[in-house]
């Protein structure tokens, strides 16, 4: 199955009409016609399934001929993750945590950051095409970068946990996550973070955590928290 996605077609709709851009996809480069199917998400939920009924590369328009609101998942992983020094790092990040299953991703921006400044447009396009490919309905929230100590000053009500390298007492992250429980993840820039963000996440009441016995990078070890959590919540 080939999942489009639209976040203008409402579960109220009977039609839907495709951008210029988005109808020459469908109607040059994937050679769709009338009366072919197409599988639609708005990324909130729904599922269309829809019938081209007019196949033009400016205008193409289908018909809404089912419609389904697919299960959240019991859990809600949000992943703060400082920015990468290469861009590419930080986007390979955001498509494999957006398969595995990432509610909310914050850049968060630290005293160690060697990128301080973030533009989110191409990261948005990495996010929609993962849930895309890996034909999910619900797309992650990517939120604007914030600095670190911004971040932590919010109001939290999941498990927080925050991983980092230095020599201090932690636990490992599987041994203190819960089932079907929502949880925030901090994770450094390559320089880690700081004694100083350390200390001002403890004191939030962010629990340290590792991630296992060898150093990894930021991107890996965003990865590694996600699939644990992934994997403790598997269904």
């Amino acid at each position: 199955m080939q999942l489009f996605y639209n976040p203008n077609i409402s579960e109220n709709d009977t039609s839907f009409s495709f951008d210029k851009d988005e109808s020459r996809h469908i109607a040059k480069v994937l050679r769709k016609t009338i009366g072919d199917t197409l599988h639609i998400t708005n990324g909130n939920g729904w599922l269309f399934t829809a019938e081209i009924t007019l196949a033009d590369q400016k205008h193409c328009t289908v018909a809404i001929t089912s419609k389904s609101l697919q299960l959240k998942r019991d859990y809600n992983l949000h992943l703060a993750v400082a920015p990468t020094k290469m861009n590419d790092r930080y986007e390979w990040f955001l498509e494999k945590a957006t398969e595995m299953g990432v509610e909310t991703i914050t850049p968060i921006i630290c005293d160690h950051s060697e990128r301080k400044v973030v533009k989110t447009e191409r990261f948005e396009k990495i996010i929609q095409s993962a849930m895309k490919q890996s034909l999910q309905c619900y797309l992650p929230k990517l939120n604007a970068p914030i600095a670190f100590k911004d971040f932590i000053d919010q109001d939290f009500t999941d498990q927080m946990f925050i991983a980092h390298c230095e020599e201090t007492d932690k636990k490992s992250l599987k041994s203190q996550l819960k089932r079907a429980s929502d949880c925030t993840i901090l994770i450094g820039p390559e320089g880690d973070f700081s004694v100083k963000e350390i200390e001002m996440a403890l004191q939030h009441h962010f629990i340290p955590v590792t991630l296992g016995e060898t150093r990894l990078r930021t991107e890996t070890a965003a990865i590694a928290a996600c699939h644990s959590v992934a994997y403790l919540n598997e269904r």
